[in-house]
């Protein structure tokens, strides 16, 4: 069964919850400054509030889009009400529509993310990037029940490659959060920090969470398709012209 809404808001409530956000939005400004977003259009696909928020201010527009199955808790903005309940494989969006497109509990639970990631692509604007935030298939949160990554199914960085060139999107960057172990006590901001810098240095592919952003592709793949050099255009051979007065023997 999906985690909820309400049981995904209970979590971030908690000291464990709000050590994932500290750590997760460490890495998601790195990628994107928040000063280098302003006037964007955003998305939050899943439950991306505790992350998308904070660009509320400053953005053009942020809207978060909730799966049925998951519920929906009503957000508040400048504008008013942001949040939506949706059909994760149907958005009620147009095309090209938004500049960001994130990710964060939606494609651990969903029945098919290939759809999920092919809506993303849709809602994206040209040279659109979207970032997911997953549950990392080699870290220690994703084998516990004590948050919501441990729930549903891990990915590894080569399956979210693999997943995002199927939906031609362009993987351009990789980032890891979360290496302190999930456990309550050991969520103090001092052991968090030297957990970071210890697990970035030492085990960079052990991390509790993976962050990849990716940019929409309009053009097609070419892999696998056979290829032949063209060393110089054919062109046919220019017929002789006569002067005037010269005949022709």
């Amino acid at each position: 069964m999906r985690q909820t809404a309400n049981q995904l808001s209970e979590f971030y409530a908690s000291p464990m919850g709000r050590a994932a956000r500290v750590m997760a939005l460490r890495r998601l400004t790195a990628l994107w400054p928040p000063e280098e977003e302003e006037g964007r259009a955003m998305l939050g696909l899943g439950y991306a509030g505790p992350y998308l928020m904070p660009y509320a201010p400053k953005a053009k527009k942020v809207i978060l889009t909730m799966p049925a199955a998951m519920g929906v808790i009503p957000t508040k903005s400048r504008r008013g009400n942001v949040a939506a309940l949706v059909e994760e494989d149907a958005l009620p969006l147009p095309p090209a529509s938004f500049d960001r497109v994130l990710l964060v509990h939606a494609i651990e639970e969903s029945a098919d993310f290939t759809a999920v990631l092919a809506e993303a692509w849709r809602v994206l604007t040209p040279e659109g990037r979207l970032v997911i935030i997953a549950a990392n298939r080699s870290g220690l949160w994703a084998r516990s029940d004590a948050s919501p990554f441990g729930a549903g199914r891990p990915f590894s960085r080569s399956q979210l490659a693999s997943a995002l060139k199927t939906a031609q999107f362009m993987p351009l960057a990789w980032s890891g959060a979360l290496y302190a172990p999930p456990i309550s006590r050991m969520t103090g901001p001092r052991f968090l920090s030297l957990m970071e810098r210890f697990g970035e240095t030492v085990w960079p592919r052990f991390s509790g969470l993976v962050l990849v952003e990716a940019v929409k592709r309009l053009y097609a793949t070419t892999d696998g398709l056979s290829s032949e050099e063209v060393r110089a255009p054919l062109f046919p051979k220019p017929t002789p012209v006569l002067e005037r007065g010269s005949q022709k023997n």
